[in-house]
């Protein structure tokens, strides 16, 4: 008898922990998605990767180039970049353009395609800095300047397009992001804003056309 017992006290003891067991494994599924909330915006600038659009994390990084010819083959995806040229006396580049070469730190500019600029430059931060410095100043006069952002960045390299198609297609998944420094910008939800490295701008994959 007291075998008997013993073996159904054991019996009822492993089952109830089973049941105990299989029920806090769900519990502890549901508890942590809960406590990491909404994922962290890609950091540094978006050279590190981050979230795509539906909030999952694998975001790709921005691309690097290294160069420019490398810079003009990744142009080259999203919009027309035949005709490389990197002479200033080019009548592709525009009047300007050479002020970004010291204060913004660019180190080489090419035009290609059909208006569409290509800044080489030193410092992913320094450029961003530059650009929102300007735009400051631009938004005492114009208060909505640069609601838009100007720049679609890379690692190592940023492009000025004359065309909204080639905007379209360059932000898509993989693609380029677009720099946006003002302070009124705030995208739909589902599109990306991630910090950028200065304070105050964000890089983003929405176009307000």
């Amino acid at each position: 008898m007291r075998i008997q017992r013993l073996i159904t006290v054991t019996t009822a003891a492993l089952l109830a922990l089973t049941a105990v067991t299989a029920c806090g494994s769900d519990s502890g599924s549901t508890s942590l998605d809960g406590a990491l909330g909404d994922p962290a915006p890609a950091k540094n600038g978006g050279t590190e990767g981050g979230f795509d659009g539906d909030g999952k994390a694998g975001a790709p990084a921005l691309p690097k180039a290294g160069s420019m010819a490398k810079a003009s083959q990744i142009v080259s995806a999203y919009a027309d970049c035949s005709g490389l040229s990197t002479d200033p006396k080019d009548d592709d580049f525009f009047p300007g353009d050479e002020t970004y070469d010291q204060e913004w730190g660019v180190t080489e500019r090419g035009a290609c395609g059909k208006g569409t600029r290509i800044f080489m430059f030193k410092d992913l931060k320094t450029f961003q800095a530059r650009y929102k410095a300007e735009l400051d100043e631009d938004r005492k006069e114009s208060p909505n300047k640069g609601h838009r952002g100007k720049f679609l960045l890379g690692q190592d390299f940023a492009v000025l397009p004359d065309q909204k198609p080639v905007i379209r297609n360059a932000i898509k998944p993989g693609g380029l992001l677009i720099l946006n420094c003002h302070p009124d910008f705030n995208p739909p939800t589902g599109y990306r804003k991630d910090p950028a490295l200065v304070k105050g701008c964000v890089l983003t994959n929405y176009f307000e056309d």
